[in-house]
């Protein structure tokens, strides 16, 4: 049994200490992630909040044939769409430098631009697998239980939007060339 797993038993069996270390092991990655999802920061942390009381509450019901990981992006996947049905947010409003909260968790500027350019060009279900698959390096199958989708419809959307970017890089490289 690993730790993850002996951590998920005591919180089950009541224990908050465990519970907190299981939170402490996700918390920033849940919130980089629903940073990508929701409209704001606030809205983020929001979710992230929703998302961990919603585990706490729920834990009873993980089943531990599966990830925990997988368990816990499903419960935030279904927060950042309440908060987001509850905003009516546009992700064309958020395009601003200020305002745009996926410029918070983005670093390096190669790395910055294609999720920028992810966000703009991909719809928002095919946005999250590739979120998923390549900055959270989820497997395929849990990427697939994450968003109630198909094994198949994951491999052919993360097909699909390796080519979309990969066009849309070489669009803005030719475009930044011709600044140049």
């Amino acid at each position: 049994m690993n730790d993850e797993q002996q951590l998920i038993d005591a919180a089950k069996a009541g224990s908050v200490v465990a519970f907190t270390g299981l939170v402490r092991s996700y918390r920033h990655r849940l919130l980089r992630f629903l940073l990508t999802r929701c409209g704001s920061y606030a809205d983020a942390e929001d979710a992230l909040q929703d998302t961990l009381m919603a585990a706490f509450r729920y834990l009873h019901s993980y089943d531990p044939r599966w990830r925990f990981s997988t368990w816990l992006y499903r419960i935030a996947i279904r927060n950042a769409q309440k908060i987001r049905s509850e905003l009516v947010v546009e992700f064309s409003e958020l395009r601003d430098e200020e305002g745009d909260p996926l410029l918070h968790c983005i670093a390096a500027s190669e790395t910055e631009n294609l999720w920028i350019s992810a966000r703009r060009v991909l719809n928002e279900e095919v946005f999250a697998a590739t979120w998923l698959r390549y900055a959270e390096d989820m497997s395929i199958k849990d990427i697939s239980i994450a968003l109630d989708r198909s094994v198949s419809w994951t491999k052919v959307n993360l097909l699909r939007s390796r080519r979309i970017l990969d066009t849309e890089m070489r669009r803005q490289s030719k475009g930044d060339e011709a600044y140049g």
